[in-house]
């Protein structure tokens, strides 16, 4: 069969060896690719998505290892660092006012003021309120004087051995040239009974 002679409709799959060169290339070419596809798509191309899977995996582990290496290097400093919070957390928790000495609290914040030489409007309790491990007890507090007078007491609210902190300011001008101020300061106590975040000393919660 002559290549110019050749009409598709001849083509005898039967016979191949009767058809033009050309067209046996070209089949062969088809075949070929088809053969290539095929092979791709049945069998490498599943291969090469979990090739990209454990190269991700790899990285993946590779970064946990490296933090893992720095943690282990770092372990020694890392448990006397625990330590010390560990201690500093137990000396704070020897701060807070056990139950018996809280009556006493409003007469230290008055002799503070006074000493300060603040005139004291009103002291007095509000409610209590319960966080996780410790209790909240909030003192409403009314002083008037001037402002050294003001940052004397602060610094003596911050001298008191046990904890007390200073929140909700509130500064108005007094008819004296003064200042009136309202503050609500805020002592804790543990919970007894409570649990105590991790790695803490147990015996931490004891009353000082």
């Amino acid at each position: 069969m002559n290549w110019k002679e050749f009409d598709i409709n001849d083509l005898d799959l039967e016979n191949m060896g009767s058809w033009p060169i050309q067209i046996k290339a070209i089949f062969a070419a088809i075949l070929l690719a088809a053969v290539v596809y095929g092979g791709h798509y049945f069998f490498i191309s599943d291969r090469l998505q979990s090739l990209e899977q454990a190269q991700a995996e790899e990285q993946t582990l590779r970064g946990d290892f490296q933090m893992k290496y720095r943690l282990a290097a770092n372990l020694m400093l890392y448990r006397e660092q625990l330590k010390e919070l560990e201690a500093r957390f137990a000396e704070l928790l020897k701060m807070l006012p056990s139950e018996n000495e809280m009556p006493g609290l409003i007469d230290d914040m008055s002799y503070v003021a006074a000493d300060a030489g603040l005139a004291i409007g009103s002291l007095e309790w509000e409610q209590e309120i319960e966080r996780d491990f410790y209790i909240e007890f909030p003192i409403r507090m009314s002083v008037t004087g001037n402002y050294h007078e003001y940052g004397e007491f602060v610094s003596g609210v911050a001298r008191l051995p046990r904890i007390v902190s200073l929140h909700d300011f509130k500064v108005t001008k007094s008819d004296s040239g003064g200042v009136n101020v309202e503050v609500l300061a805020k002592t804790y106590r543990f919970k007894e009974g409570a649990q105590l975040p991790n790695n803490l000393p147990k015996n931490a919660g004891s009353k000082g």
